[in-house]
C-alpha cells in the first residue's frame, strides 16, 4: 500500500470514528417510575438491581431505623443521574466508592454519581440513613407498622420505601443479604435461611437472614419483637423457622396448630404445582398487620385468622403464593389474579384434599353466592384498577375463572398446565396475555372467549365453571365444610392494602 493510500485510509477512519463518537447514545437521566399504569412512580428505569445488602440497627423504644444498604446494579443506559425509591432521611450516598450528590422529594432518592455511568457498567450503590419509619406516610398510609415490642415491614404493594431504598417494583427482582441489630433479648425474623445471631459489645445482638433465589422488593420483610421461634427440617430437607409474637394470647395453639403444619401444605402443593421453588420455608404469626402477606419463604398472618380456631386454608393460600405470586410475580400490577386467583384455587385443592368439600363444590357455592345484580361481578379480575386490586372479586372470581379454564381443556391439560406455567416463568414475571397464550399453545384450544367472559365482562356469566357447567339455585347447594374458613380468609386478605 503507498504513503497516500495509507494516509487517506488512516483521514478516512478518523472520520468515522469522530462519526461514530458524535453519534453515541448522550447519557441520560433514568426515568423515574417503571411504567406500571397503576402506580406510576413505582420502580426506576436505567439499571437492573442484583443484589440489596441491608445492614440495620433498631431501637424499639424510639423507633429510630439507622444502618446502611448497598446495592449492586448494572446500568442498562448511559446514566447521568438515576432514582431510588426511598422515604427515610439519607446521609450520605457513594456510586462506585465516589460521593455522589443527592436529593429527596416526594419518595424518590435522586442520586447523581457525577459522571456518566455507561450502558452496562456495574454499580456499587452505598446509602447510609437514620429516622423514624412510622413518621411517613405516601396518600395518608403508613406502611412500617410499629408495635408494643418492636415494629414489622410489612405491605403490598410496597414496604421497601419505609426501610430500604430500592427499585420498587416487581420486574426487579434481587437477591438480598439482611441483617439486623437489635438491643439483646428482641428478635428479628426475615426471609430465606436464617444465619445466626452474633453478639455486639453494646449490649446488643445481630440477627443475619440470606434469601438464595431473586425477590421481589415488596416481599422483602423484617418484624422485631418478642417472639417465640421454632426451627425444624422440612420432608425435603430445607430448613423450616415459624416464629410466633408472644402478644398472641388465646390464639397461640390455634395459630401453632396451623403454621406448624406448612410444610406438609408444601408437600402436598408440590403435588399440584411442582417443585417448591425456594431454599426455605416458615411462617410468622403477629397481631397488628390485619391481614396475611406471602413474604418469599416466610408468610406472616395476622392473629384475626386464627380466632375461631385452626385455619389451614390461609396458610394453603400463602404457601401457593410462593409459586404463584413469589416465584411467577406480576409483570404489571393490574395482572394481580394471576397471584390471587391460583392461591384462592389452592385452597379448593387442599379443601378436596381433608375432605371438606370439593373443588366443584367450592366453585359451584362460590358461583350462586353472589346473584347478577351484586356489585361483585362488576369488578373486573383481569383490570381491576388500582382501588379494587384487592377487591374479594379478584380472589373469587379470579379462583372461578381458574376453574372454568379446567373445565374447558381437560384436567389431563389443566394439572400439566398448573406446573409448566410455574416451571417456565420461575422466578421471572408473567402477563395475563403470556398466561392466555400459554394455556392455548399448551391445550391446543382457543380461550379468547373464556378469559374475556371471566376477566373482562362486567356481568354474571349464564353458567357455573367446571367440567359439569352444574348452576343450581343457592337454596340446593350444601355448603361446604370448608366454606366458612375460606370466606372468613378472604373477607382479611381482600381489601386490606394501600
Amino acid at each position: 500500500m503507498s504513503l497516500r493510500a495509507k494516509l487517506t485510509l488512516g483521514t478516512a477512519t478518523a472520520a468515522s470514528l469522530l462519526l461514530l463518537a458524535g453519534t453515541a447514545t448522550a447519557a441520560e437521566p433514568g426515568a423515574p417510575g417503571i411504567g406500571d399504569p397503576y402506580y406510576p412512580n413505582a420502580g426506576n428505569g436505567g439499571y437492573d438491581v442484583s443484589h440489596y445488602d441491608i445492614r440495620l440497627n433498631y431501637q424499639p423504644a424510639n423507633d429510630n431505623l439507622s444502618g446502611t444498604t448497598t446495592i449492586l446494579a448494572k446500568s442498562t443506559q448511559n446514566l447521568s443521574r438515576f432514582n431510588l425509591d426511598f422515604l427515610l432521611k439519607v446521609s450520605s450516598v457513594r456510586v462506585n466508592n465516589k460521593v455522589a450528590q443527592f436529593s429527596q422529594s416526594g419518595g424518590e432518592l435522586v442520586v447523581d454519581p457525577r459522571g456518566t455511568l455507561h450502558k452496562g457498567a456495574h454499580m456499587t450503590i452505598v446509602v447510609t440513613y437514620s429516622d423514624t419509619p412510622s413518621a411517613y406516610a405516601v396518600d395518608g398510609y403508613t406502611s412500617w407498622k410499629r408495635t408494643p415490642d418492636g415494629a414489622l415491614a410489612i405491605d403490598q404493594p410496597d414496604i421497601a420505601p419505609w426501610w430500604f431504598p430500592s427499585n420498587n417494583h416487581p420486574t426487579d427482582k434481587a437477591r438480598f443479604d439482611v441483617s439486623v441489630a437489635v438491643p439483646t433479648g428482641v428478635e428479628v425474623i426475615s426471609n430465606g435461611i436464617f444465619n445466626g445471631t452474633a453478639q455486639q459489645i453494646n449490649g446488643w445482638t445481630r440477627w443475619r437472614y440470606r434469601s438464595l433465589q431473586p425477590q421481589a422488593t415488596y416481599l422483602a420483610f423484617i418484624a422485631i419483637g418478642q417472639f417465640e421461634i421454632r426451627q425444624s427440617t422440612a420432608p425435603n430437607g430445607q430448613p423450616v423457622l415459624n416464629a410466633y409474637s408472644e402478644r398472641l394470647g388465646a390464639d397461640y395453639n390455634a395459630s401453632v396448630a396451623s403454621i406448624e403444619r406448612t410444610p406438609e401444605m408444601t408437600e402436598f402443593l408440590e403435588t399440584q404445582f411442582g417443585p417448591y421453588p425456594f431454599e426455605a420455608q416458615g411462617g410468622v404469626v403477629t397481631p397488628g398487620i390485619g391481614f396475611a402477606l406471602e413474604n418469599q419463604t416466610r408468610s406472616t398472618y395476622d392473629t384475626a385468622f386464627f380466632r375461631r380456631g385452626a385455619n389451614t386454608y390461609v396458610v394453603a393460600h400463602e404457601v401457593a403464593h410462593q409459586w404463584f405470586g413469589d416465584s411467577v410475580s406480576v409483570q404489571g400490577w393490574k395482572d394481580i389474579w394471576l397471584n390471587e386467583g391460583f392461591a384462592s384455587y389452592a385452597e379448593w385443592l387442599w379443601s378436596e384434599h381433608v375432605g371438606e368439600g370439593t373443588v366443584q363444590e367450592n366453585s359451584d357455592y362460590i358461583y350462586n353466592m353472589y346473584p347478577a345484580d351484586s356489585p361483585f361481578w362488576q369488578v373486573l379480575p383481569g383490570d381491576p384498577g388500582a382501588p379494587n386490586q384487592f377487591h374479594g372479586a379478584v380472589y373469587d372470581r379470579g379462583a372461578l375463572t381458574v376453574h372454568a379454564l379446567r373445565g374447558e381443556i381437560g384436567d389431563e391439560a389443566f394439572f400439566t398446565l398448573l406446573k409448566q406455567w410455574p416451571s417456565e416463568k420461575r422466578n421471572g414475571n408473567a402477563t395475563t396475555e403470556e398466561f392466555i397464550a400459554f394455556a392455548e399453545k399448551l391445550s391446543g384450544k382457543q380461550l379468547d372467549e373464556l378469559f374475556q367472559t371471566w376477566l373482562y365482562t362486567p356481568v354474571k356469566p349464564a353458567a357455573a365453571p367446571g367440567a359439569a357447567g352444574f348452576a343450581a339455585s343457592a337454596a340446593t347447594l350444601t355448603e361446604p365444610k370448608s366454606f366458612q374458613k375460606i370466606q372468613e380468609t378472604h373477607e382479611l386478605l381482600a381489601g386490606h392494602h394501600h
